[in-house]
């Protein structure tokens, strides 16, 4: 009998007394002006910290009036869209470039770039044995606890774990950024063989290989993929390498590291954050909304039907019953997320190669329809973001939902630990906001004369 996870007979009345003591009067909120989840009431992010790092710009000001405008994201002031745009027209992979520009905070030459790539396909090794003692015990349902132990568990074959030294951060940042796709892949393997009876592999990738098609390599049983199948997975890494230091595990990032704490603890837990379903989640959600839209509606070009089951959907009867449409909406974005807007212009290659140009055409058609109705719910514009399109890339790639979210990490891990260096470096305070107590305060009764 697994006594792990048995309930003993006090919980329900526990329980309740959690409930019953847990719960702070909303009223609480309003009388001392708190910024629920570090917002602003007009929705903007209260200002906690500088970084130089990325920049999400959707709104402007004028006589004091927010205005929204097209999205804008920037990695180290560089236009998204124009980082994109220059690897893309080269035929060349994205990622290394991308993190190189987020770690350092310039551009790499050809030659500074061809040797970034050699230090990761370097560090592109597991400690001996690791995959067997470590990712093979005890495998996890869920990726990102394998992911997040596997980070914790590298701390121990670190000689230099705690030294905070740039250079020493700096080593431990880029074996990771290498090392994330061995983890999260080999992780699923061992899951997919021990908990699902799947056929296990293992493939070691060549150093020679990007981090987008060492992914592909390790997770396809004959490592085979197409030039495009790789090309559309680096550019999802290099969307989601960065988003500026206020959204959650990238703050994450900043307060842990804060501390003073070890490069392992402090990438748990921003991985802790990521696997939260309200961040790192919604690409996994999008893909297994469509799934009950494809099993409910009989024609995708019928916009009457889709229309009628996404407001069953927004009405709470459908799906999951969260009243949501996966994908649409953003806390920051509001004319466009310029990550989708990007994403938008490139799926179409790879759904005409998956012969998936009419699965395509009912994500349109879907966006289209759930802007019109949610927007007329909200009081400012909304859009797709960039979940809405990744997760169906990642389904024509095959790539299980089990990886979705370790993915997010593979490419995150880049912005964070920019980020982590920029922390150790800049401020050298712990990060302590203020909680307001609002309990009365009661006293001390003796224990025989409780009732």
């Amino acid at each position: 009998m697994n006594r792990f996870t048995e309930l003993t007979p006090s919980i329900e009345k526990l329980t309740e007394k959690c409930l019953k003591n847990g719960y702070i009067d909303a009223a609480f909120y309003d009388k001392y002006d708190v910024k629920k989840g570090l917002r602003n009431k007009n929705g903007t992010g209260v200002l906690t910290g500088l970084t130089e790092i990325g920049e999400v710009k959707s709104y402007t000001i004028d006589d004091g009036e927010m205005i929204p405008c097209k999205g804008k994201l920037y990695y180290r002031g560089v236009d998204i869209e124009e980082i994109v745009k220059g690897f893309s027209e080269e035929n060349r992979f994205g990622f290394e470039e991308t993190t190189y520009l987020l770690l350092f905070g310039e551009q790499p030459t050809k030659a500074d770039l061809d040797e970034f790539k050699h230090d990761l396909g370097v560090y592109r090794l597991l400690p001996t044995s690791f995959v067997r003692d470590i990712i093979m015990k005890a495998p996890s349902g869920d990726m990102m606890n394998t992911l997040a132990r596997s980070v914790l568990t590298l701390y121990s074959y670190d000689k230099y774990a705690d030294s905070t030294d740039v250079k020493n951060v700096l080593r431990q940042s880029m074996q990771l950024i290498a090392l994330f796709p061995l983890l999260s892949v080999y992780g699923y393997q061992a899951y997919n063989h021990y908990q699902k009876g799947k056929s296990f592999f293992i493939h070691t990738p060549p150093e020679t290989l990007s981090t987008a098609e060492a992914i592909l390599y390790m997770l396809r049983p004959d490592s085979k993929f197409t030039d495009l199948e790789a090309k559309l997975l680096d550019l999802c890494l290099v969307l989601h390498a960065e988003h500026g230091g206020g959204n959650n595990s990238t703050f994450t990032t900043h307060v842990v590291s804060s501390s003073g704490t070890d490069t392992y603890s402090s990438v748990a837990a921003s991985l802790g954050s990521l696997k939260g379903p309200k961040h790192g989640g919604a690409n996994k959600k999008v893909v297994e909304m469509f799934e009950e839209i494809k099993n409910n509606v009989s024609d995708y070009k019928n916009e009457d039907e889709i229309r009628e089951y996404l407001c069953k959907i927004v009405k709470k009867e459908a799906f999951d019953g969260s009243g949501l449409i996966y994908g649409i909406g953003h806390a920051v974005y509001s004319l466009s997320d310029p990550r989708a807007e990007i994403l938008k212009g490139f799926v179409g290659s790879l759904a005409k190669e998956k012969g998936k140009e009419e699965e395509l055409e009912l994500y349109r058609t879907v966006e289209r329809i759930a802007i019109e109705l949610l927007g007329s719910k909200r009081n400012r514009p909304i859009s797709a973001n960039v979940d809405f399109y990744s997760g169906f890339v990642y389904s024509m790639l095959g790539i299980p939902l089990e990886l979705y979210t370790p993915i997010f990490a593979i490419a995150r891990i880049a912005g964070w630990s920019a980020h982590r260096i920029e922390e150790l470096m800049s401020t050298g305070k712990i990060i302590r906001p203020a909680y307001k107590n609002v309990a009365k305060h009661t006293e001390y009764i003796a224990i025989d004369k409780r009732g």
